[in-house]
């Protein structure tokens, strides 16, 4: 009946608790009641966030931060996608394994097409469309995986400004080599998708990301592809329930860029 309760009531609001709290205050012994209203107001004022997810390693791992704290609750999944090929802008990751990532984590999926190629002003008003039904849904806050450039989170606050809905940036300035290999001691396997050419060689692409392999990157390279060198696809770590059997397939160049396929993995005859 306590664990029934504590449910009910975190879904209910501040005076359905209240009211209950009133009900139940003179039945359950004064420690135990006390310890259920904090755990009840705890859950009651996280503020409910929507991630915004690339299925790369640096959205999973706002996930994982955010699991941890008590002041965001992450209801919701959200991602865009190139309408013409059905895959995650820039990752190049197919929407059947940014499904599969969502279920692994227990999250619905909201998503968002853009057409290919893509305008700035399609892809405000595509964001500006999300945003209002975000609001709706009584969505608090946006999660985005951003690290240092200073541009894109302006442009992210910008867009944000006066909708109600506050964008956090739970890894801002965090060191990235460090940040990484926090990342990779927890647990989380990702592999390389997609790889800019003009800074680092095309035989990157497809590769699983480790330390190893970071250090065989030239030096200028961040380790987390802030600046756009790499991008990646996670299919393993302590924000998933269980693990994805992947395999990488196809490399191609394509608009400059240098993609590795990656599928579920088919069974062998």
């Amino acid at each position: 009946m306590i664990t029934d309760g504590v449910v009910w009531l975190a879904h209910g609001n501040g005076a359905t608790i209240a009211n209950i709290g009133e009900q139940i205050k003179g039945v359950w012994p004064g420690n135990l009641f006390k310890q259920l209203s904090s755990v009840t107001r705890s859950i009651a004022m996280r503020k409910k966030t929507w991630l915004s997810w690339s299925s790369g390693k640096d959205s999973a791992w706002v996930l994982h931060v955010l699991r941890q704290s008590g002041e965001h609750e992450v209801t919701g999944l959200f991602t865009t996608i190139n309408a013409a090929f059905e895959r995650v802008t820039m990752h190049a990751v197919r929407v059947e394994l940014l499904k599969r990532q969502a279920e692994a984590v227990g999250l619905p999926l909201h998503l968002i097409e853009i057409p290919y190629p893509c305008s700035d002003e399609q892809y405000d008003y595509a964001m500006t469309d999300f945003v209002m039904l975000a609001r709706n849904n009584g969505v608090q806050c946006m999660a985005f995986g951003d690290l240092h450039l200073q541009d894109i989170r302006r442009y992210r606050e910008e867009r944000m400004q006066g909708t109600g809905i506050e964008p956090i940036f739970p890894l801002w300035d965090k060191p990235t080599r460090a940040l990484l290999e926090e990342m990779l001691a927890s647990g989380l396997r990702a592999c390389l998708t997609c790889v800019d050419p003009r800074v680092l060689p095309a035989k990157f692409a497809g590769r699983e990301l480790t330390s190893e392999l970071v250090e065989s990157m030239p030096r200028d390279i961040d380790p987390c592809g802030e600046n756009g060198e790499f991008h990646t696809f996670v299919f393993a770590g302590p924000m998933f329930a269980q693990p994805l059997d992947i395999e990488m397939g196809e490399v191609v160049e394509r608009d400059g860029f240098v993609f590795a396929d990656c599928r579920l993995r088919q069974p062998r005859e």
